[in-house]
């Protein structure tokens, strides 16, 4: 499954930057998260409980950053466990383009695999749960960003 998408963001590249690397913001925006820690500068590791259909599972797992290129952008990989509902893994390539001192656009490429109960359900419940999901994120996140800069 494959997801891709652009958000306008009325803040500079470097307030966005700050953001996508704050723990306490991605624990905000996150859907379903229950706990974030960051374990290194490049590590973090999850809790977050989401519902895909009539299945609802608490993942755990730990998600990675690579390829840094501040204030521009990365790579986040992660992967999840959920027991007997099956797994998640994936990754997004992030990358910020600054239009003005105010105003970023934030790309992202994101490119995801599941298994287990949840792979049973559908390529369309599971690619329109996935876009639900991007999209209540970076939603989530435009609104904490646009609040903390103003």
């Amino acid at each position: 499954m494959e997801l891709n998408d652009a958000i306008t963001i009325p803040a500079g590249r470097e307030a966005v930057w700050k953001a996508l690397n704050d723990v306490d913001v991605l624990r905000q925006c996150i859907p379903g998260c229950e706990e974030l820690t960051q374990d290194s500068p490049t590590d973090m590791a999850a809790k977050v409980t989401l519902k895909v259909g009539p299945i609802k599972a608490k993942f755990a797992g730990e998600v990675t950053l690579s390829d840094i290129n501040a204030p521009e952008g990365y790579v986040l990989s992660g992967e999840g466990k959920g027991g007997v509902a099956g797994f998640a893994k994936g990754s997004a390539t992030v990358r910020l383009e600054e239009v003005s001192a105010n105003e970023t656009i934030l790309h992202y490429d994101a490119k995801a695999d599941v298994g287990g109960k949840i792979a049973q359900l559908g390529a369309r419940l599971l690619n329109s749960t996935a876009k639900k999901l991007a999209k209540k994120f970076f939603d989530d996140f435009n609104t904490v960003v646009t609040e903390s800069v103003t």
